[in-house]
């Protein structure tokens, strides 16, 4: 079963970055055609390449941040739409007068208030992490703040850290959600 939430995570995560970044930099980069075009377009020289790839550097982060939590909620349905290892996990619906049915076809509709208790689970998680990580800064580095270390980059890692035990923690606490073989 260890497999299982190894294979889950890693295509979890796998998708995740290649998603996010991927849209990030279209994003970034049509940001930066706009306003090449509506600048007048300039004949291409040094100064304006430049200017246009400082221009896509400095979107990339802010698109990547919305695109990452958009692909946070996309990338769910797979993970519960996959088979991994021979074992999956399976959404329930709510309880309706004392029993519950198995989704079987998991859509995004389904998805809204487990992912709204994954999403804190994972905050929760990446919260936890950062207090370790600033206790073990403090002990066993020179850095003096925690922002001298601290970029999207880390949270990045620790956001997928999370996710990994995020699974583990939904599939054996959370009522709607439950592991089973397929």
């Amino acid at each position: 079963m260890s497999k299982f939430y190894l294979y889950i995570w890693l295509q979890w995560a796998l998708y995740l970055t290649f998603s996010s970044v991927l849209s990030a930099l279209i994003l970034a980069t049509l940001v930066s055609t706009y306003l090449y075009l509506s600048q007048g377009m300039q004949p291409i020289t040094v100064e304006v390449r430049e200017a246009l790839f400082d221009i896509t550097k400095f979107w990339f982060f802010p698109l990547w941040s919305l695109t990452l939590l958009l692909f946070l909620f996309r990338t769910l349905k797979s993970v519960f739409n996959s088979c991994k290892n021979n074992y999956k996990l399976q959404l329930l619906t709510c309880p309706n007068e004392g029993k519950t049915e198995v989704i079987e076809e998991v859509g995004y509709g389904d998805l809204v208030k487990v992912w709204r208790k994954w999403f804190m689970l994972i905050i929760w998680l990446v919260g936890g992490q950062m207090i370790i990580a600033v206790i073990l800064t403090y002990a066993f580095s020179s850095y003096d703040a925690v922002f001298d270390w601290f970029n999207i980059y880390i949270l990045y890692t620790f956001i997928l850290i999370a996710g990994y035990f995020s699974f583990i923690i939904l599939s054996s606490r959370c009522k709607r959600v439950k592991l089973v073989k397929c």
